[in-house]
C-alpha cells in the first residue's frame, strides 16, 4: 500500500474532478453515479475499434474503490500547436469518428450525468466536455479524448457546439486564452464543421443551438454550484459571468457566423 501511494502522480487540468492520479500506465479516478454507464461506453468504443479513448483496465475498479483506466500519453491544454487551423480540423474529424463509434450503444441507459441538452431526440452519446484539458495531442495532432464524466446521450450538433465553445472559441475575447484572443472565430467554426461534415441544414441551426446551450449551461452550473465542490469553485471563479458574456458576444456576431456557415 505504501509503495502504491509513492507511485501515484496527481494529474491536473480539469475543472471539476478531484483526486485523479496516474499509476504507471493507468489513471485512477473517483467513481460517480455515471461510472457504470461510462465504463460500458468505453468498452463499446474499444469493441468498435475507436482508438481515441481510454480503455477500462481489468474490472475497472481498484482496491481503493477508484476507476482504473488506461493512460493516454501526450499533451493537453492550449499551446501554439493546439490552436492551429490544421489541429482544429483534425479535432473535427476526431469528434466525428467518436460519434460514429457510439452508434449502436444504448441511448437509454441509466446513470448518465444530467446536464444541458438539445430539445431534439438524442442521436449519439456526446462527450459534452471536449475542452482543451480533455483533448490529448501527440506529435501536435489531436488523437485522444479523456474525462467522460459528463458524457450523455445528445445530438451531434449539440456536442459540436459544446466543442466549439472551447475551440473556436465561442466566447468574449476577454475570456479567451491569449493564443485565441484575436482569431477569426467564424472561419474556425467553418473549418471544424467542414472537417466534421456538419450538414447545411444543421449549420443553419448552429447559432440557435449555441444560444440554447449557453442558457441551459448557466442554469445547470448555478444549480450544481449550490452543492459545493468543483462546480462551486468554477462558479465562484466567474463561470456564470463568462457564459453571460459569451451570449452577448454571440448576439453581436451572429450574422458573421452565419456568413461563414451558410
Amino acid at each position: 500500500m505504501f509503495a502504491s501511494v509513492l507511485h501515484e502522480i496527481p494529474l491536473q487540468g480539469g475543472d471539476v474532478t478531484d483526486g485523479v492520479v496516474r499509476v504507471g500506465d493507468t489513471v485512477r479516478r473517483p467513481v460517480s453515479t455515471s461510472t457504470p454507464a461510462v465504463h460500458a461506453l468505453l468498452r463499446h468504443l474499444e469493441a468498435a475499434g475507436f482508438a481515441g479513448a481510454p480503455r477500462v483496465v481489468g474490472g475497472g475498479i481498484d482496491g481503493f474503490g477508484r476507476q482504473v483506466l488506461s493512460y493516454l500519453p501526450g499533451l493537453t491544454g492550449v499551446r501554439p500547436a493546439s490552436v492551429r487551423d490544421d489541429a482544429l480540423g483534425r479535432l473535427g474529424g476526431l469528434l466525428r469518428d467518436y460519434h460514429d463509434a457510439t452508434l449502436g450503444f444504448p441511448l437509454r441507459m441509466e446513470g448518465w450525468e444530467g446536464g444541458s441538452n438539445d430539445d431534439r431526440a438524442p442521436e449519439v452519446v456526446g462527450h459534452c466536455d471536449l475542452s482543451p484539458a480533455n483533448v490529448v495531442f501527440r506529435a501536435d495532432v489531436p488523437y485522444g479524448m479523456i474525462d467522460f464524466d459528463l458524457a450523455r446521450p445528445t445530438t451531434r450538433l449539440f456536442d459540436v457546439v459544446t466543442t466549439l465553445r472551447h475551440w473556436a472559441p465561442l466566447a468574449d475575447p476577454v475570456d479567451r486564452h491569449p493564443l485565441l484572443r484575436n482569431v477569426d472565430v467564424g472561419a474556425r467554426v467553418r473549418i471544424f464543421c467542414d472537417a466534421y461534415g456538419v450538414s447545411a441544414r444543421e449549420r443553419r441551426r448552429l447559432v440557435e443551438v449555441a444560444r440554447l446551450r449557453f442558457q441551459r449551461s448557466y442554469a445547470v452550473m448555478r444549480s450544481r454550484a449550490s452543492v459545493g465542490g468543483g462546480w462551486a469553485r468554477m462558479w465562484a471563479g466567474g463561470a456564470g459571468e463568462r457564459i453571460r458574456r459569451a451570449v452577448a458576444w454571440l448576439d453581436v456576431h451572429e450574422d458573421e457566423l452565419y456568413a461563414h456557415l451558410v
